[in-house]
């Protein structure tokens, strides 16, 4: 069995690689581009769409707004740009808005910060790969209806390349990209130029009535038309996800490498706020209709749409509009916006284990997220991600709607805590330069980020209150729970730490005043001599030999084995009525815990170590139960006598064996 998992593991995950084969190589800013705005660019694939849906709410007319409200996420875009830039000068170690929030406002705002950033990582994944999801069935009418398994399988691809390390290809990214890149930039063109000539057509949806809800039939205006404005502008907001990604992967740029980080995030604003107007203006002039159930929200002469009625994305409406004199584009357009939300899922899983990890290092996570595995990706942490983005993909059946509604919270709250944290650090900082250049710079940094702040912070507050009844309330729930429990993981570590700190009394206790030896004897046989040996090379102060009468008979048979061979200690045999093996040896250990308590009781336990499966079942299991309650026994030790039967023997060290590492921080890592 041993060999068929390690024969399936190597299989799916590759050979082991060596830690000296760690490193990376440096990026240039045509190569970061693609690898760290892959998530931000992506945004404009569902941000538009729920703008527009959003506002389909109040009717057809609302949709005319629609680049309005892009405009102003356009301005809160280059503003969080703006603000990044300043972040990844002064922190270039890669640890983003996390290093920033501990650093400068307490480990209280770190870990508000980690949490927002963890959850964010896993929304994602469930966005971008539920998106895709869409997508693809726009390609395949026949994936229709199996949404969730789509996402699910692309999310398990996604998670095993990166565990074989095999999604960190500079080219890998770079094409993928540069054609979305290239295919949303032709479609602006094009559909700008026939815009201008008044040549362009109109969608398949144009030609639908939106009907709005009850309280919106007068569209806009009033209360609750400004609520529905701020909520369309807070679900467009979505755009914004991705520019923390560049700060985490500074280390990774060449030389000089904030500088080069800075000009990426600037041309990640550049690029997006493009594209996301454009996008918008299209879908103004083509007439595209987007609303979140269209059985319900669309009329045509009053008849509802018909069971053929299909709701395409709508960067897939506006493509099939602009190219419809070359319907290949079209596939080119829809395949390439599915394929760059892969890109997106992938960047938050380098971003996920990377921050589970610092927190995991940090004391706050488990400390198995810190360790990397046969190919020295943090295997842990995409693992955890992946179980989690494949919960909430199933939960909210990969509607992008409903996901939505989780995915910004967390974003807005890193981006506000670590602009605070920004602003703190110019004020320490201003209080020590008397250079007036270099302070002239640092207050301009510290007003960016000072009204990057105030900006943020705002947003957040509109989106908690415009989605605290969409699911909003959900995120924040995710994340304060996140924080307890990072919370307890950090007292758990420092408590342990206290308890296992040597003090002057735990110096004098370090060395036992004797050590008893106990062996455990269920037969007379080579496993038993070679424990018998190792106990007596150790000279214990006492050293006995115990078996326990399950069976009279095989007790008596026992006993004259013993006596035969003319052993120099006696055996003593412990009683059990109830035929149990391990209480009468536990409570003979403790008895001996009774008379000396400052001494250590060594418990030697003889065992053969089989090669099969099958022939692990047949074998000591007796064993197991009684070392599992021998662990918990304050002051003993149990000490495993293994002899290899010829079937191990013949499997070998390396196929079927298991190694246990005990490191220096007191855990275990199992090979």
């Amino acid at each position: 069995m041993p060999d068929i998992v390690d024969a399936a593991k190597r299989l799916l995950v590759g050979r082991p690689v060596r830690s000296d084969r760690l490193g990376h190589a440096l990026l240039r800013k045509r190569e970061a581009l693609p690898i760290f705005t892959a998530d931000g660019l992506s945004s404009v694939a569902y941000a538009p769409d729920e703008i527009l849906l959003t506002l389909s709410l109040a009717g057809i007319a609302a949709a005319t707004i629609s680049p309005w409200v892009g405009l102003a996420v356009v301005g809160v875009m280059l503003t969080v740009v703006a603000s990044y830039r300043h972040l990844v000068r002064a922190y270039p170690d890669g640890r983003g808005d996390y290093q920033v929030a501990t650093v400068n406002l307490g480990k209280r705002a770190g870990l508000t910060v980690g949490s927002a950033v963890l959850v964010d990582y896993v929304l994602t994944v469930a966005v971008s790969l539920s998106s895709s999801a869409q997508y693809l069935t726009t390609l395949w009418p026949a994936l229709r209806g199996n949404e969730e398994w789509v996402a699910t399988g692309m999310v398990v691809l996604v998670a095993l390349a990166n565990v074989r390390g095999r999604l960190k290809s500079k080219l890998g990214f770079a094409v993928p990209v540069y054609l979305f890149l290239a295919a949303m930039g032709v479609m602006a063109v094009v559909g700008g130029i026939q815009w201008a000539a008044g040549s362009i057509g109109q969608a398949a949806s144009a030609q639908y009535d939106v009907v709005p809800l009850e309280r919106l039939d007068q569209g806009l205006m009033g209360i609750a038309g400004a609520f529905l404005v701020l909520r369309a502008f807070s679900s467009g907001a979505v755009a914004l996800t991705g520019v923390e990604a560049i700060s985490t992967g500074v280390p990774a740029f060449r030389r000089p490498k904030a500088r080069n980080a800075a000009l990426t995030l600037a041309m990640l604003g550049l690029i997006g706020s493009t594209m996301l107007m454009s996008v918008l203006g299209l879908a103004h002039a083509t007439g595209v209709q987007f609303v979140e159930d269209p059985s319900r929200d669309l009329r045509l002469d009053g008849v509802v749409p018909g069971e053929d009625f299909v709701q395409t994305p709508v960067i897939g409406q506006i493509a099939e509009v602009v190219f419809a004199a070359v319907p290949w584009l079209f596939f080119v357009v829809v395949g390439a916006t599915a394929l760059i939300l892969v890109l997106a899922a992938n960047t938050a899983f380098n971003g996920f284990p990377q921050l589970a990890s610092v927190l995991g290092k940090d004391g706050f996570l488990p400390r198995q997220l810190h360790t990397r595995g046969d190919r020295l990706a943090l295997t842990n942490g995409i693992v955890s991600l992946a179980v989690a983005a494949i919960a909430l993909i199933w939960v909210f059946e990969a509607q992008i709607t409903q996901l939505i509604q989780l995915y910004i919270v967390g974003v807005f709250v890193s981006f506000t805590v670590s602009q605070l944290g920004m602003v703190k650090h110019w004020n320490r900082y201003l209080r020590t330069v008397i250079v007036a250049q270099e302070r002239s710079r640092m207050l301009r940094a510290r007003a960016v980020n000072a009204f990057g702040f105030v900006l943020t912070a705002v947003v957040l507050v509109v989106v908690v209150l415009t989605k605290a009844t969409h699911g909003a309330w959900i995120a924040v729930g995710l994340m304060a729970l996140l924080y307890v429990l990072m919370g307890l993981v950090r007292r758990h570590y420092d408590s342990v730490a206290e308890e296992l700190a040597l003090d002057d009394e735990g110096k004098a206790k370090a060395l036992p005043s004797r050590v008893h030896a106990v062996v455990l004897v269920s037969q007379v046989h080579k496993p038993t001599m070679r424990a018998l040996a190792y106990a007596r090379a150790t000279r214990p102060f006492t050293l006995q030999a115990i078996s326990v009468a399950v069976d009279p008979e095989e007790a008596t048979a026992l006993r004259s084995a013993w006596d035969r061979l003319g052993l120099p200690l006696p055996l003593t045999v412990l009683d059990s009525p109830y035929r149990e093996v391990t209480r009468p040896v536990l409570e003979f250990v403790k008895a001996i815990r009774r008379e000396s308590p400052r001494d250590l009781v060594v418990v030697y336990v003889p065992e053969y170590v089989v090669g099969s499966w099958w022939e692990r079942v047949l074998h000591n299991r007796s064993s197991i139960r009684l070392k599992a309650r021998l662990l918990h026994m304050p002051g003993v030790v149990m000490a495993s006598v293994p002899w290899q039967l010829r079937s191990a023997q013949l499997v070998g060290p390396t196929a079927g064996g298991t190694v246990h590492d005990v490191r220096t921080d007191g855990d275990t890592e199992t090979r």
